[in-house]
């Protein structure tokens, strides 16, 4: 079983970048000797493409290469040659940049995975350049030993790529790779703001559901805009897919709960299902090949999100303060509906002045931040007050009720309040002195008729 953890890496670097640097290095020392730039000529800048190639390939196995090009240009109707000697040493100078570029991925990689270094127990180089010394001295400092070379560096992504072909067809039973999402999945919600569901990096096969709601009352549909990237909005994100669940029952908003769930499979084939709780009506999409990018867009996205995070972060800090102060509207006024008459006067007056306040600034839009923040701020505050003041009368009034109760019956035969159970064992105690006080009343009566009797016989 292979589990990939996480994954990174750097598009936009490859071999060709280090072609590029002796290829300059090249044309600017010929512009320097003979006043001419090859990078103009496309035949004598494709003979130095090649001469770099090979100068590199080289360079990996000696310290010192001669680059020899005749006839590369006329100069005033004379071929001129190049023949210049590049060391191993020179070569790492120029490179030294690109070098600790691919450093970057590594921390990041790492980074993602929660790991450190010491827990990583072999390293494999992957592609032609990584035979360059200076990239196997980077790599074996940063990670703490050598790295591998039990594998063809040139080979190895095709073999896997021809192994996971073979599992995925079933031709190949005892491998299994748990592979990751490469961007993070989510949907559109309220404000155009992107709502992650699924993160970036997490191992398939998974499943998440979340609960949302509606944003109005009595909203009759909810559109599920799927969406894949890193960015903070939704519109800087890619859109893998839309559907519409409708027939909700009219409801005042936040009240009915859809539940949209995402469910990627082995295959990588993502299904979005939106479900009505209370209806039990549900809709679904499928959507294959749920990356259909290639590894450049990945990166790109990846970086575009990394380079816009601050502005992101504003604007969507900005979206969250306009629906916190649409749901604190939303919320007052329904509270205030409900117990407007457990409200003294003297506090119900501030609450509703604070609440004109707030819809005002709330109606100038985000660029109203700072006044919103303030009437936020104050109906708080208000209502606080309000709520203290109806808790304190309820407490004063229950205090009140046992004291009532204890002055209006000095016997505490009805007035008292006490268990079931409590009150059947009182009750048949005061049968039996009842019953007790009709003997004695029985006896007394016999002791008189007693009495009376020897009066007579006397």
């Amino acid at each position: 079983v292979f589990e990939v953890k996480s994954t990174n890496g750097d598009t936009h670097l490859g071999g060709d970048d280090f072609d590029e640097v002796i290829i300059n290095w090249l044309a600017d020392e010929f512009l320097k000797d003979e006043n001419i730039d090859l990078r103009k000529d496309p035949m004598a800048l494709q003979r130095l493409k090649e001469a770099a190639e090979k100068a590199k390939i080289e360079l990996s196995s000696s310290t010192e290469t001669e680059i020899n090009l005749p006839y590369i240009m006329p100069v005033d109707g004379v071929p001129k040659h190049l023949v210049k000697k590049l060391t191993r040493a020179q070569f790492e100078q120029f490179c030294d940049s690109l070098i600790q570029r691919t450093l970057e991925p590594c921390k990041k990689v790492m980074e993602d995975a929660g790991m450190k270094t010491s827990e990583i127990t072999e390293v494999l180089l992957v592609g032609g350049s990584t035979r360059m010394p200076a990239i196997q001295a980077v790599v074996e400092k940063f990670f703490g030993k050598k790295p591998s070379k039990g594998v063809n560096a040139d080979e190895v992504v095709a073999v896997g790529a021809a192994i996971q072909g073979g599992v995925l067809t079933g031709e190949v039973k005892d491998v299994l790779l748990l592979d990751i999402t490469p961007l993070t999945l989510g949907i559109e919600t309220m404000g155009g703001v992107s709502t992650k569901l699924i993160e970036a990096n997490t191992t398939i096969p998974t499943k998440k559901s979340e609960i949302f709601s509606t944003a109005s009352d009595n909203q009759p549909s909810v559109e599920i805009h799927i969406l894949q990237g890193e960015r903070s909005l939704a519109k800087d994100n890619r859109t893998l897919g839309r559907f519409h669940l409708d027939s909700i029952p009219p409801s005042p908003r936040g009240v009915p709960q859809i539940e949209v769930s995402f469910d990627i499979d082995a295959n990588g084939i993502l299904n979005v299902a939106a479900k009505d709780k209370a209806t039990g009506k549900e809709q679904s999409i499928r959507i294959e090949a749920s990356s259909g990018l290639s590894d450049e867009e990945i990166e790109k996205m990846k970086q575009e999100a990394e380079a816009n995070s601050e502005a992101d972060k504003k604007a969507k800090d900005e979206i969250d303060k306009m629906n916190s102060a649409d749901a604190l509207i939303f919320q007052t006024e329904k509270q205030l509906k409900e117990f407007g008459d457990k409200i003294p006067a003297d506090k119900k007056e501030p609450i509703e002045k604070a609440l004109v306040d707030l819809k005002e600034a709330y109606k100038g839009g985000s660029e109203n931040l700072e006044a919103i923040d303030k009437a936020m701020e104050q109906l708080n505050t208000v209502f606080q007050a309000a709520s203290e003041e109806m808790y304190k009368a309820q407490q004063e009034s229950q205090a009140a009720q046992p004291d009532a109760g204890t002055n209006g019956n000095s016997s505490g035969e009805d007035g008292e309040v006490t268990d079931v159970d409590f009150e059947d064992v009182t009750d048949e105690k005061k049968d039996g002195e009842k019953e007790k006080v009709v003997e004695d009343e029985k006896k007394d009566d016999e002791k008189e008729k007693v009495v009376e009797d020897d009066k007579k016989d006397k």
